[in-house]
């Protein structure tokens, strides 16, 4: 069924996200992978029960935010020619946020696994900038 013309659109508008606000950076997702790092870290150094809860808790926390700040990037920064120009750039984010997963800094407390997240935020960091510089 067609539309009266009357009801057509005639202005099409395109946006990147709901509010483009046009601000994106990686950084975001950087600044909780090293919390949860350093979590790591003291959550290895010290035994009290309290404290190990709480860790945990906010690991979990810092994690889910981590895959919220990489699927920003994913699905509203980054666009069809990034993705041909850098064919890498879907595994590297779905490998970041497994890492940022329940098989990764959400279900680990070893801070090798949480450098492993800071690296691969890197790479993709590294891709985002380049893009910026296009």
């Amino acid at each position: 069924m067609r539309l009266p013309r009357f009801l057509a659109p005639r202005l099409v508008a395109h946006a990147h996200c709901d509010l483009p606000c046009g601000v994106y950076d990686p950084a975001q997702a950087r600044i909780e992978a090293e919390s949860i790092k350093g979590i790591a870290d003291k959550y290895q150094a010290n035994e009290d029960p309290e404290f190990r809860t709480r860790a945990l808790i906010i690991k979990e926390q810092r994690s889910e935010l981590v895959k919220h700040h990489l699927w920003v990037l994913w699905t509203d920064y980054f666009k069809p020619p990034h993705f041909e120009k850098y064919p890498q750039l879907h595994q590297l984010v779905n490998e970041a946020t497994k890492l940022a997963g329940a098989t990764g800094t959400k279900g680990s407390v070893d801070p090798a696994v949480a450098q492993q997240l800071l690296d691969k935020i890197d790479e993709i960091a590294k891709i985002f900038w380049e893009t910026k510089k296009a």
